[in-house]
């Protein structure tokens, strides 16, 4: 049974935006901490941005100031926006429930020079 399901990703230029959704099942979106991911062909997994049930974020330096997760807990989604996208930021981008061992399948996103 699918428990995150992630959509938004598709192709941008450089200095364009996208907006990723995780739409997460109840039970695990409620509990934990949703984290954002992405993996580039070649290398590891890395995390992005998370936050917390209470709503506290964190994100990583390549992407501070341009990026923003946020999540909706009535409807029980998550997103991630990107401005200002680079063709460094080109990878899969996976949402993750903290501790649930629950992964979405991921969406590409792909920035042009």
């Amino acid at each position: 049974q699918v428990q995150l399901v992630e959509s938004g990703g598709g192709l941008a230029q450089a200095g364009g935006s996208l907006r990723l959704s995780c739409a997460a099942s109840r039970s695990i979106f409620s509990i934990n901490t949703i984290g954002w991911y992405r993996q580039a062909p070649g290398k590891q997994r890395e995390l992005v941005a998370s936050i917390t049930s209470g709503g506290t974020t964190n994100y990583a330096g390549s992407v501070k100031g341009r990026f923003t997760i946020s999540r909706d807990n009535g409807n029980n989604t998550a997103y991630l926006q990107m401005n200002s996208l680079k063709p460094e930021d080109t990878a899969v981008y996976y949402c993750y429930a903290f501790t649930s061992l629950y992964w979405g399948q991921g969406t590409q996103v792909t920035v042009s020079s």
